[in-house]
This record gives C-alpha cells, structure tokens and sequence, in this order.
C-alpha cells in the first residue's frame, strides 16, 4: 500500500524532471553555447511567476537555425534526463517555445526577438502592491 503521499500528485514541473532546476539551466545553456544560439540571457524568474524557475532567451540568426538549436535541445534535455518537454513553434521557426518544466525557453530570430522583447519584461523588477492607475 502506498504512502499518503506517494498517493497525491507531486507539482507538475516536479513531475516531468529528474534534475533540480539549476542543474536542468545548466544543461539548457550549455545545449544553447553548443548549437550556436546567440545572446542567451537566463532570467530567474522565481517568485514572479508559478510557470517556473528561469526563463532562457536566446536568438538563431536564421529560420533554419532557431529550428535546429531548438531541435538539438530538446534531444540534450531528454538525454538530461528531463520527461514531457514540450514544444511549440517548430514549423516556422520565428520564435520556438520550449517548456520543460522549471525551464522555459524562448529561441527567437532576431527581428522578432526585439520587437517581443521578453526578456524586459521579465526582468524588469516588479512591485509587490497593487498598481494605481
């Protein structure tokens, strides 16, 4: 028979890795340096928001090549060790989200990296009260 808490669902992103979250970045990143992605920014995002611990951005100079650093992750965090990644933007290569848990991924061209620009936003230092308006 199983323990009371073995019986209740552990947090999703808890569930879908074997890694700690540090170490699961550091896979990303190094994944990113070894497909060429260029100007990767990590952004702990911890405690801004429950989607996860860090947010990746990174740029591919070309269609082509978001595609393959995209790609070339996703092998490297199932060889890591992290289950269930999940993908979106694959097929035309202008931005590719890549959800793996405690790490989100954003793998962008250029052009329509600055004119997202997400890496501002959640960089930016938020208050803790309520905004006036």
């Amino acid at each position: 028979m199983r323990s009371e808490s073995a019986r209740r669902s552990p947090r999703l992103a808890a569930a879908r890795r074997d890694l700690t979250a540090a170490a699961a970045l550091k896979a990303v990143l190094h994944s990113l340096n070894e497909s060429k992605a260029e100007d990767t920014v990590p952004i702990d995002i911890t405690g801004k928001s429950p989607i996860g611990d860090y947010m990746v951005v990174a740029s591919g100079r070309s269609n082509r090549h978001v595609a393959a650093i995209a790609e070339r992750l996703l092998v490297d965090l199932k060889d890591a060790g992290i289950r269930d990644v999940r993908a979106e933007g694959m097929r035309t290569g202008d931005w590719v989200l890549i959800d793996a848990g405690d790490i989100i991924v954003h793998v962008f061209r250029p052009e329509v990296r600055s004119f997202y620009n997400i890496e501002k936003m959640w960089s930016a230092d938020h208050p803790a009260g309520p905004v006036a308006v």
